[in-house]
């Protein structure tokens, strides 16, 4: 009982495809250039990935020189290694809405150890310039310090001071 040849199952058919030609084949392009990046795009991914040979339908000796030219144009900077893709985020997942209209705060003042040769160290201490109020304030007087010692806070206050002191030195009759 011989039998003769298998016949394809339907899954089989389904699955066959027509062979893609290649673009090299198609536009009768006989040397790959890697300088000409509009070719070598058209083999690359969106993620700049090469793109394998039943995808373009190269064949292994087309695909070998497409492979080495995308390779020597990358390392030329003319195709990129890697396209980043990043999508945006909605409003509502942003933590920190307040910088989202305004450019981001720059500091005021160099870092001390790149001041210029002129200005001030950090050891050294600026006047303030208080203004006139600050004059008429004065420190209270030490504790420490003897009544007679602390220094009076006006003319009139002075004036009542020496009186004090000369009737504590008056005798008593």
């Amino acid at each position: 009982m011989a039998r003769g040849p298998k016949k394809p199952k339907a899954k089989d058919i389904s699955r066959r495809r027509k062979k893609k030609v290649s673009v090299l084949t198609q536009e009768g392009i006989g040397y790959v250039d890697w300088k000409d990046i509009n070719l070598l795009r058209r083999f690359m991914s969106d993620r700049a990935k090469i793109r394998a040979r039943q995808v373009t339908g190269n064949n292994q000796q087309q695909q070998r020189e497409i492979a080495r030219a995308i390779k020597n144009a990358r390392e030329m900077a003319l195709l990129p290694y890697n396209n980043r893709i990043t999508t945006q985020r909605s409003a509502g997942r942003m933590r920190d809405d307040s910088r989202i209209d305004g450019p981001a705060p720059q500091p005021t003042a160099p870092p001390p150890g790149l001041r210029p040769a002129g200005e001030m160290d950090g050891d050294e201490l600026e006047p303030m310039d208080m203004g006139p109020e600050a004059m008429a304030i004065e420190a209270p007087p030490d504790e420490g310090m003897a009544p007679e010692e602390a220094a009076p806070e006006s003319e009139e206050a002075a004036e009542a001071a020496a009186e004090a002191e000369e009737a504590e030195e008056e005798p008593v009759s």
